[in-house]
């Protein structure tokens, strides 16, 4: 089956037609070469097919499937969570060391208010009497209230650590 042409082009390989239905046939030159007349297409059919079963192959190809998707969804979700598993006990021990932090600072705060006074304070006391200002950390990390008891050797500032309950191994001086 031969179909019309529509362009010729001379380049120095010599000369190629191209056809109004096949893509693949290419052109070798630029379109000022290119002239008009009515040949025959110099491809044969089963070629012609051929090259258009090709292209439609090549198209089919080009995109992503939904299962290649869904593997690369799946190998993001594995790095996301090895990545959880590293930062989750360091963001435990960064909250340890900020309690031990203010805890020290309310300790400090505590010792200046029994220089001047003889009972044990609240962490409220410390704020009224302006000797530790609001601003401060008055809570520990997991929002629980600091503890201060007072002996002989001066001030101890406790926190209830994670669990929230004082006297467990998880407390925090």
């Amino acid at each position: 089956m031969n179909t019309p042409l529509t362009a010729t082009a001379t380049t120095s390989r010599g000369t190629r037609a191209a056809c109004d239905t096949c893509d693949p046939c290419e052109l070798e030159s630029s379109m000022n070469e290119m002239r008009a007349i009515d040949l025959p297409c110099s491809q044969p059919s089963a070629l012609h097919e051929q090259r258009k079963r090709a292209q439609r192959r090549r198209r089919a190809r080009a995109g992503m499937t939904l299962i290649e998707i869904m593997i690369v969804m799946v190998i993001m979700a594995l790095i996301a969570a090895g990545a959880g598993f590293a930062i989750i006990p360091q963001l435990q021990k960064a909250k340890i060391k900020s309690t031990q932090s203010d805890a020290k600072a309310i300790g400090s705060a505590a010792e200046m208010y029994l220089a001047e006074n003889k009972d044990c304070p609240s962490v409220q006391k410390l704020i009224d009497t302006k000797i530790l200002n609001k601003k401060n950390h008055t809570k520990d990390a997991w929002d629980n209230e600091f503890a201060i008891e007072c002996d002989e050797d001066g001030p101890v500032v406790r926190s209830a650590g994670p669990d929230g309950q004082m006297g467990n191994d998880d407390d925090i001086e």
